[in-house]
C-alpha cells in the first residue's frame, strides 16, 4: 500500500477563503469567518493597517461573538438586499441568531465639511461602527464575546482600559497612528491580557449587543437603539439596490449580490473601486503568488463603468468616473493603479512576522507593480471616457488635454514591449492584448475628436489606429488564425478574449471564433479558463495558480457573442454554481475542488459575472442573433 494512504488529514485552522462573509460601509470593510470571528479588518480605511488579521495569522487579532462551545453555524445568509450578515446557531440547549453590520446613517457633516470626501455629499454616511447583535430564539445559550485587536498588521498589541464607572464601555489603544477602538455593550466586559471578553447566558426572547466604534460618531447605547440603526442600514441597502435595473430572470440574485459587492468595494469619499479588500490571500496555498489588492486599477474602469451604467447605477458611475478623471488630471504619466484616494506611491513591503494564509509567504502590503509600464492602461482610460460620454456636451473639457496626451503616449509607445495585463515580473514582451488596447486608445480618441469636430486630429489618430490593427493582425495571429499571447509565440492568453469585447474585430470574424474555441479547448482545466500556462509564460514566479475566474466569465461573453449560446449558458451555469455560500467570488477557482483562491471578494470577477450573465440573458431573449447587450466600446458602431 502506498505510504500516502496512511497519512492523517489535519484540518487547517484557516477557514476556506470562500467561506468568509464581506461587510462594508463604503469606507471600512470586515471579513467574518463562519465561527463568528472577524478575521480581517483595517482601520480607518480599507487600505489602512489591520486591527484584526487572523485571516493571515491566527495570532494577529480577531473579534468573535457566538456560542461558547460551538463554532460551526447552522446557517448563514445576508438579509435580502443588504450587506447585513445573519448567522444562526444551534446548540444542545438552544438557538441564537447573530446579526453583523457596518452601520450607515444619515449624513454627519452638517456644521462642518468632511476632510475626506471628494464627491458630492449624499443623504447618508458611514457611521464607523461595527454592530453585532445576538438574540436567543429558543431555549438558552451560553454566549461569549472575545475582542483581541492587534494594530499595525499584528505588530502593536492593544492595551485595554475601562471608560466610565461600569463594565460596559472599554477602549483599546495601540501606540501607533491608528485610531483607538472602543466597545460599548450591554454585556459586562472583562480583560484577559490584550483581550476584552464577555460571557452571558441568553434565554429565549433575550437580546444583547456589542458595538465597536473608532470615530467621534456615537455608537448605539442600548439594544433598542442598536436595532433601530441596524434597520436604518438595512433599508439604506435595500433602497440603494432598488435604484438598479435588473432583469426578471432566475439569475437576478447573482446580479444583485454582485452589485451590492461592487458598491461595498467602493470607497465612498473618492468614488474609487478597490480590486479587493484583502492582501496576500494566495493563488496557490503555500505559494508565493500573494498580492495586495486594496487599490484601484485603471484597467478595471471600462468594465466598471459599463456594469454600473448598464445596471442603472448612474451616480456610482459618475463618482468612479470623477475619480478616474481626478487621477488622470494629476498624472503626467498614467499609472496602472492608484490608492483609494488617488495615492501614487504604492511601494511594496513584505511582512516577515506574519505567517500567511495556510503558511503562504510572503505577506505583502503595497504593490510593486504600480510603476510598471503596461500599455493597456491608456486604452482602458480612453474607453472609460468614451463609454461615459454620450454626446459632445458630455465630455468634460478639462479632460481633453489630458486625453490627448494619453492618446499620443499610446501612439508613441505601442511598438515597445511591456509587462502586459497580468503584470508579469519576467522580461517585457510584445503582448497582443497590450497592442489591442493601444488601438483602443487611438480608436476611442479619434471618435472623441470627431465628437469635438476636431477632424484633423481625428484623422491622424485613426491612421495610427489602423496601423496598430494591421500590425496585430500580421504578428499577433498564428498559422491557425488564433490570437496568441505575444508576438513570436504560439502560447495562448485569456486576455485575447477581450478582443471582441472591445470591438477590435466583429464577433463573426473567423479569427475571433478560432481564438475563442482554442482557449476553450486548450487553455482550460476542467472547463475553467487559466490566464496562461505558467510553463509557457515568463512571469517571474514559481508554482501553479488556479483558474482566473474573470477569464471564465469572459469566455461566457465571447461564446455568446460568436453565437455559441448553448455553450455560453452551460459554462455560465457552471460558474454560478461555484459561488460561495454567500454568493461571493474570489480571484480564482481551483478546478479540481471548486475552492476559492486569491483575494476575496474580487471586484474584477463580479464585473465579469455581470457582463457574462447579461450577455447570456440577451442571447436567450433572441437566439437568432448575437447578444445585443452593449459591450465596452461598442457604441455607435
Amino acid at each position: 500500500m502506498d505510504q500516502s494512504d496512511h497519512q492523517v488529514f489535519v484540518r487547517s485552522p484557516f477557514p476556506p477563503i470562500g467561506d468568509y462573509a464581506f461587510l462594508s460601509d463604503c469606507e471600512a470593510a470586515a471579513l467574518v469567518a463562519p465561527s463568528g470571528n472577524v478575521e480581517w479588518m483595517c482601520l480607518p480605511r480599507m487600505d489602512s493597517p489591520s486591527v484584526f488579521a487572523a485571516m493571515l495569522d491566527r495570532d494577529r487579532g480577531g473579534f468573535r461573538l457566538g456560542p461558547a462551545d460551538v463554532t460551526v453555524p447552522a446557517a448563514r445568509r445576508y438579509l435580502p438586499g443588504t450587506m447585513i450578515l445573519e448567522t444562526s446557531w444551534g446548540t444542545p440547549t438552544g438557538w441564537i441568531i447573530v446579526r453583523d453590520v457596518l452601520l450607515i446613517g444619515p449624513w454627519h457633516h452638517e456644521d462642518e465639511r468632511s476632510n475626506s470626501h471628494r464627491r458630492a455629499p449624499t443623504d447618508y454616511d458611514a457611521d464607523h461602527v461595527l454592530l453585532r447583535m445576538v438574540r436567543c430564539v429558543n431555549g438558552e445559550v451560553q454566549t461569549v464575546m472575545h475582542c483581541s485587536p492587534v494594530f499595525d498588521y499584528g505588530r502593536r498589541p492593544a492595551t485595554w482600559r475601562y471608560l466610565g464607572s461600569g463594565y460596559h464601555v472599554a477602549e483599546a489603544e495601540g501606540d501607533g497612528d491608528q485610531p483607538a477602538i472602543r466597545l460599548t455593550t450591554d454585556m459586562r466586559i472583562g480583560f484577559e491580557g490584550t483581550r476584552a471578553t464577555a460571557r452571558t447566558l441568553l434565554k429565549e426572547g433575550e437580546q444583547r449587543f456589542v458595538a465597536m466604534w473608532w470615530s467621534e460618531h456615537a455608537p448605539p447605547e442600548d439594544v433598542d437603539q442598536a436595532y433601530r440603526r441596524l434597520t436604518w442600514t438595512a433599508h439604506h441597502w435595500q433602497h440603494w439596490l432598488a435604484r438598479g435595473r435588473f432583469p426578471d430572470h432566475p439569475w437576478r440574485a447573482h446580479l444583485e449580490r454582485s452589485a451590492l459587492t461592487l458598491k461595498g468595494l467602493t470607497f465612498g469619499p473618492s468614488g474609487a473601486l478597490l480590486a479587493a479588500p484583502t492582501t496576500s490571500l494566495p493563488e496557490t496555498p503555500g505559494g508565493e503568488r500573494n498580492w495586495d489588492y486594496r487599490f484601484t486599477w485603471i484597467r478595471d474602469s471600462t468594465l466598471t463603468l459599463w456594469a454600473l451604467d448598464t445596471l442603472g447605477f448612474d451616480w456610482e458611475a459618475d463618482d468612479f468616473f470623477c475619480f478616474i478623471a481626478d487621477v488622470a488630471e494629476r498624472s503626467d504619466d498614467l499609472q496602472i493603479m492608484y490608492g483609494v484616494d488617488g495615492e501614487k506611491d504604492l511601494t511594496e513591503e513584505i511582512l516577515p512576522h506574519v505567517q500567511g494564509y495556510m503558511n503562504s509567504r510572503p505577506v505583502r502590503i503595497g504593490n510593486g507593480a504600480f510603476d510598471q509600464r503596461q500599455h493597456d492602461v491608456w486604452g482602458a482610460l480612453l474607453d472609460s471616457v468614451y463609454i461615459h460620454t454620450s454626446s459632445r456636451d458630455g465630455l468634460d473639457e478639462r479632460l481633453w488635454p489630458i486625453l490627448s496626451r494619453f492618446v499620443e503616449a499610446a501612439i508613441e509607445h505601442w511598438q515597445e514591449p511591456d509587462r502586459g495585463i497580468w503584470e508579469v515580473r519576467g522580461e517585457p514582451r510584445h503582448f497582443t492584448s497590450s497592442k489591442v488596447m493601444c488601438w483602443v486608445a487611438a480608436d476611442r480618441g479619434a471618435r472623441l475628436a470627431r465628437l469635438r469636430e476636431d477632424f484633423e486630429v481625428a484623422e491622424r489618430w485613426q491612421r495610427a489606429a489602423d496601423e496598430m490593427r494591421a500590425d496585430v493582425l500580421a504578428r499577433g495571429v498564428d498559422e491557425r488564425g488564433v490570437f496568441v499571447q505575444h508576438y513570436g509565440t504560439r502560447a495562448l492568453d485569456a486576455s485575447t478574449l477581450l478582443i471582441p469585447l472591445v470591438g477590435f474585430l466583429p464577433p463573426n470574424d473567423e479569427r475571433i471564433k478560432a481564438t475563442v474555441n482554442a482557449i476553450a479547448e486548450e487553455l482550460t482545466e476542467q472547463g475553467l479558463v487559466l490566464r496562461y500556462r505558467v510553463e509557457e509564460t515568463d512571469d517571474g514566479l514559481t508554482g501553479e495558480e488556479g483558474s482566473f475566474t474573470v477569464c471564465s466569465f469572459w469566455l461566457v461573453s465571447a461564446l455568446a457573442l460568436i453565437g455559441e449560446h448553448a455553450r455560453a449558458r452551460r459554462l455560465c451555469e457552471k460558474l454560478l454554481s461555484f459561488a460561495s455560500p454567500l454568493g461571493l467570488y474570489a480571484e480564482e477557482i481551483e478546478p479540481s475542488s471548486g475552492r476559492h483562491l486569491g483575494n476575496f471578494p474580487q471586484a474584477f470577477t463580479h464585473l465579469g459575472l455581470i457582463n457574462a450573465v447579461l450577455h447570456v440573458i440577451a442571447a436567450e431573449a433572441d437566439p437568432s442573433r448575437p447578444a445585443d447587450v452593449r459591450i465596452p466600446g461598442d457604441q455607435d458602431r
